[in-house]
């Protein structure tokens, strides 16, 4: 195996998926939402109600925040023990410090895996951990989620069909 395969580019093209998520207030409606956009063209393979009765959120990859949090802590702990402990050796090496200060680099290597896990909970928590708790709360007041998934103009097309027929019309 050659290093140049890792640098090749691949001959498969990737679609990119976008994500939309509609809070809706009972099952009536969700299924009326989905119903109507099923009727504009959008295939059920798109679409999914989340709520009682219909997918669970973890069947839709809905995560709880803490396992949000947990597998960013993990990554970024993972990520910057592995940085720290390359630029404690580099340093060591190339500064041509004695070879007793090679102990140090297991502790660099413990101290930035820390600091990473720190700033990736952190992030976990206050970024894709809110949300999912925003909309795990919803859930959990007894509303429902309809989520649409696939190519951005199908999503926004998705989001124009509901907002029009969300739109009072003026008397």
């Amino acid at each position: 195996m050659t290093i140049a395969r890792f640098f090749r580019r691949s001959t498969l093209k990737r679609r990119s998926n976008h994500l939309a998520v509609v809070v809706l207030p009972n099952e009536a409606a969700a299924f009326q939402a989905y119903r109507l956009l099923h009727y504009h063209g959008i295939s059920p393979e798109h679409l999914a109600i989340v709520g009682t009765g219909y997918s669970s959120p973890e069947r839709v990859g809905l995560m709880q925040p803490a396992q949000i949090a947990v597998r960013k802590a993990l990554v970024y702990s993972l990520v910057s023990a592995i940085a720290g402990t390359a630029t404690s050796l580099v340093i060591t090496f190339i500064g041509d410090i004695e070879l007793s200060w090679i102990a140090l680099v297991p502790l660099v290597a413990l101290l930035s895996g820390l600091c990473g896990a720190l700033l990736g909970a952190l992030t976990g928590f206050l970024g894709e951990g809110s949300t999912a708790s925003i909309y795990r709360h919803h859930l959990d007041q007894g509303r429902y989620l309809l989520m649409m998934e696939g190519p951005e103009q199908l999503v926004r097309w998705g989001q124009e069909v509901l907002s029009y027929y969300s739109t009072p019309s003026p008397h």
